[in-house]
């Protein structure tokens, strides 16, 4: 859905005030964007804190890189993606493995007749995710909840898209088996 041209024209002032180094104008354009940004982090980052701190990182980088933004894109969107990266910065920094294949025991076969399963609630899958190992919850949320193609994903991770595939292919499966083993009745059948 396209913004109103007054929205697109106000973000567009904020923006350039922005660029002119306008410190109101810059924590205007916090306080419109925080909120969503810190929901960002949080889904790649399960610590609060440093979630909030990879977000201040992100808006402080989107602040100094901001002569880059075209308007190409929608800002929020230009803006999630510093985010994400900046989270993904973190990880890498606290050594990051993704799992590989042979790391995961005891996963079921892909063609288990999952695409049937559907669970209780949305709470019972946000606490399962955090029980999921760091690299499947990153590929798991990257691609269901922020919307990135394998692709951008294998980039943003520097790995091969084949291997994004498998992670997510991986916690796909893994997500379900926790969801099962936590005991919850479910409706089996086509959603």
């Amino acid at each position: 859905m396209k913004k109103p041209d007054r929205e697109m024209n106000i973000h567009s002032e904020l923006i350039e005030l922005c660029r002119r180094g306008d410190s109101k104008a810059q924590f205007e354009l916090y306080n419109l964007y925080s909120r969503a940004m810190y929901n960002v982090s949080c889904r790649i980052l399960p610590d609060r804190m440093e979630a909030e701190d990879a977000m201040q990182e992100a808006f402080f980088k989107a602040f100094d890189k901001l002569h880059t933004f075209r308007n190409e894109v929608a800002f929020g969107a230009w803006l999630k993606r510093i985010v994400v990266n900046t989270c993904i910065d973190y990880l890498k920094k606290k050594k990051l493995q993704l799992t590989s294949i042979d790391d995961v025991k005891g996963v079921a076969d892909v063609q288990d007749g999952t695409d049937d399963f559907v669970p209780d609630s949305v709470e019972d899958i946000k606490v399962a995710m955090t029980q999921l190992p760091e690299g499947y919850r990153i590929v798991l949320n990257l691609h269901l909840v922020e919307g990135y193609e394998y692709e951008e994903i294998a980039e943003m991770l520097g790995i091969a898209q084949s291997s994004v595939r498998s992670q997510f292919t991986r916690a796909r499966q893994k997500l379900i088996e926790l969801l099962k083993q936590s005991n919850k009745t479910f409706n089996y059948g086509k959603v």
